[in-house]
C-alpha cells in the first residue's frame, strides 16, 4: 500500500488497528466470580472508590485508575501463591483494572456529586432520593453501553484511547520485546511532558484517534481558551459551547435515530460487529424505560408533585430521562474519539435548559444531578471493553469476545455496589467538613442566579452551527460533538498539543507509511499511560499534603 493510501485511511478513520492478542485463545475466559478474583476485585474496588472520593472532592478532579489497577494484578501474579496464580493471565488482569476504574468514576461523578447539589441547596432530606436515583441511573448506564458496545455508532474498532492504553500496558508487562521498549519510551515521555505542563495524554490521543474529529477537538479548545485573549470574548458568557452543544447533540441523537431504523442487510452488520442495530435500538429504548422509572422515583421521593402542576410534574419525569440518555450519548460519543468526555458540563446544558423551562430550584437539583450520574460509567466502562476486547484477540472469537464482555460486565456491576455502600458510609463525614465536587457549588450558584430569555436566544443562535457541523461530518466523524466537547473546556493548551500532534502523525505516516502509524500507535499509548500515572500520583501525593 502506498504512503498516500495511508495517509486517506488516517483522514477517513482512526488510523492502523492494534495488534491482534491470540495468546489466550481458544479457551475458557476467566469469571468476575472466581473467589480470588472476586475478592481482588471487591478490594481494589474500595481502593478505587476512595481514590474518586478523595480526589474529587479535594482537588475537584478524577483520575483514570484503570492502569493503576493493572499494575496491582501485575504484581500481585509475581507472588509465589496459587491463590494469586490466576492473575498471570492477561484476562485476569482485565477484570481487575474494569473493577478498580468503575468503582473510582461511579462513586466520585456519579454517586457523591449528584448528592452534594441538593444538600448545598439546603436540601438534605433530598440526599437519598438522589442517591437511590443516581445508582439506579450507574447501573442503567453501564447496562446500555453492554448492550450497544460495538454497534455501527459505538464500534469496538472505535479508539477509545485509555482503554488501548491499558491494553497495550498489559500486554508489554506479558510480552516484552521491543513493542515493550517503545511503550516504555511513551510512558518516559508522558511523564516528562505532563511535569513539564504539557498535556501528553492528548498528545497520545492525537496519533491514535480519528483525524477530523481531533482537529475539530483542538480547534474548540484553543477558541474557548484563547477567545477573550484575541477576539475579546468570553465565549462562555453568550453560551456559545452550551448552543452549539444542544444543536450537535439534536443531530447526533437524529443520526443515531436514523441508523437504526434504516434498512440495511442484517448479514452484513452482523459480519461487523458483535450487536446489531436492532440490538442499538432496543438497548437504547430499555434504558430510556428504565430511566423514566429512576426519573419518577426521584421526583416521587423528592416531592415535586407537591411544587409543580401535574403537567409540569409529568413533563419533569420525560424530560429528566431525555437528558439522561441524550447525556449519556453525548458523553459516549466525546469519550470514543477524543479520550475526554465533558460529563459536568452537558449536565449544566441540560440544568440551563430545565431553568428556562421554569422548573423550581428543588427539581433543578435533581434535574442536575439526575443528569451528571449519566455518561461517567458509559465512558468508562467503554475504556474497559475496548481494552478487553483487544486483549481477547480484537474479536477473532467472536463467542470468547462476547463472554469476556459479560464477565467485565459482571466485575463492574460489583464495583459500583462497593462504590454506593461506600459513599453512602461516608458522605456525611465529607460534607461536614464542607468538603464538596468543585462543580456542584457551581450547579447551586446557576439554580440561585437564574436565567431569563436573553439566554434561550444565545442557545438557539448557537445550537444552528453545532446543527450544521455535526450534520456535514456525518455520524462517524462526530465533528459537531467534538467541536462543542473543545467550546466547553477552558485548556488551549491541550488544543495546540492535540493540533501539533496530529501535524505529527500526518508527516510520519506520509513518509513511514504503515509502520510509522503502527510506533505512533504505541508510543501514543504509552504517551497515555505515562500522564495517567503521574497525574494519579501527583494527585495522591497532594492529597497527603493536605
Amino acid at each position: 500500500m502506498s504512503n498516500n493510501g495511508n495517509l486517506g485511511k488516517v483522514l477517513s478513520g482512526g488510523g492502523m488497528k492494534p495488534e491482534v492478542s491470540r495468546e489466550n485463545l481458544p479457551g475458557k475466559h476467566p469469571s468476575a466470580l472466581n473467589p480470588s478474583i472476586l475478592v481482588l476485585n471487591i478490594i481494589v474496588a474500595v481502593l478505587g472508590a476512595i481514590i474518586g472520593l478523595e480526589l474529587i472532592t479535594r482537588l475537584g478532579i478524577s483520575t483514570n485508575t484503570s492502569i493503576v489497577g493493572a499494575m496491582i494484578a501485575i504484581l500481585i501474579a509475581r507472588l509465589p501463591f496459587t491463590f494469586f496464580k490466576q492473575f498471570k493471565q492477561i484476562n485476569s488482569q482485565n477484570l481487575v483494572q474494569t473493577a478498580i476504574s468503575g468503582a473510582t468514576f461511579s462513586a466520585a461523578n456519579a454517586l457523591l456529586l449528584p448528592i452534594g447539589v441538593p444538600y448545598l441547596l439546603g436540601k438534605p432530606e433530598l440526599v437519598l432520593p438522589m442517591l437511590i436515583g443516581a445508582f439506579i441511573a450507574v447501573i442503567t448506564d453501564a447496562t446500555i453501553l453492554y448492550w450497544i458496545f460495538d454497534t455501527k455508532i459505538f464500534p469496538a474498532e472505535g479508539t477509545w484511547p485509555p482503554g488501548i492504553a491499558t491494553a497495550e500496558a498489559i500486554l508489554a508487562a506479558a510480552r516484552g520485546g521491543k513493542k515493550a521498549l517503545l511503550l516504555v519510551y511513551g510512558t518516559i515521555g508522558g511523564i516528562i511532558g505532563k511535569y513539564l505542563g504539557i498535556p501528553t495524554d492528548v498528545f497520545g490521543v492525537s496519533w491514535i484517534g480519528n483525524v477530523w474529529a481531533l482537529s475539530m477537538f483542538g480547534i474548540g479548545l484553543i477558541m474557548r481558551g484563547y477567545g477573550p485573549r484575541f477576539f475579546g470574548v468570553d465565549l462562555n458568557k453568550y453560551y456559545i459551547p452550551h448552543g452549539v452543544m444542544i444543536g450537535a447533540g439534536l443531530v447526533a441523537l437524529i443520526q443515531i435515530i436514523m441508523i437504526i431504523t434504516s434498512k440495511e442487510e442484517k448479514d452484513r452488520e452482523q459480519v461487523k460487529y458483535t450487536r446489531t442495530k436492532l440490538d442499538l435500538g432496543s438497548g437504547l429504548g430499555k434504558g430510556l424505560v428504565v430511566y423514566l422509572i429512576a426519573a419518577l422515583i426521584i421526583a416521587v421521593a423528592g416531592g415535586l408533585i407537591t411544587q409543580m402542576s401535574v403537567g409540569q410534574f409529568i413533563f419533569w419525569i420525560v424530560f429528566a430521562a431525555f437528558a439522561a440518555i441524550v447525556s449519556e450519548l453525548i458523553v459516549g460519543l466525546s469519550a470514543m474519539h477524543a479520550g475526554w468526555f465533558p460529563a459536568f458540563a452537558t449536565a449544566l446544558i441540560f440544568l440551563v435548559l430545565g431553568m428556562l423551562f421554569g422548573f423550581p430550584p428543588v427539581a433543578l437539583a435533581l434535574l442536575v444531578g439526575f443528569t451528571a450520574a449519566t455518561g461517567p460509567a458509559f465512558a468508562d466502562m467503554a475504556y474497559d471493553l475496548k481494552a478487553g476486547w483487544i486483549l481477547r484477540g480484537s474479536g477473532v472469537d467472536p463467542e470468547f469476545e462476547l463472554e469476556g464482555r459479560k464477565q467485565q460486565y459482571i466485575a463492574e456491576i460489583i464495583s459500583f455496589l462497593v462504590a454506593v455502600v461506600l459513599v453512602g458510609l461516608v458522605y456525611k463525614m465529607y460534607f461536614a467538613q464542607d468538603l464538596f465536587p468543585p462543580v456542584n457549588r457551581v450547579y447551586v450558584a446557576t439554580i440561585k442566579a437564574g436565567t431569563d430569555m436573553q439566554v434561550a436566544k444565545y442557545l438557539l443562535m448557537w445550537a444552528v452551527p453545532g446543527a450544521i457541523i455535526q450534520f456535514l461530518g456525518g455520524p462517524a466523524r462526530q465533528l459537531g460533538i467534538l467541536f462543542a466537547t473543545g467550546l466547553l473546556i477552558n485548556y488551549p493548551i491541550a488544543g495546540i498539543t492535540v493540533l501539533v500532534g496530529i501535524a505529527i502523525r500526518l508527516i510520519t505516516v506520509k513518509r513511514f507509511g504503515e509502520e510509522g502509524q503502527r510506533q505512533l500507535y504505541v508510543l501514543g499509548a504509552g504517551f497515555i499511560t505515562g500522564a495517567s500515572l503521574y497525574s494519579f500520583f501527583t494527585s495522591t501525593l497532594k492529597l497527603g499534603k493536605k
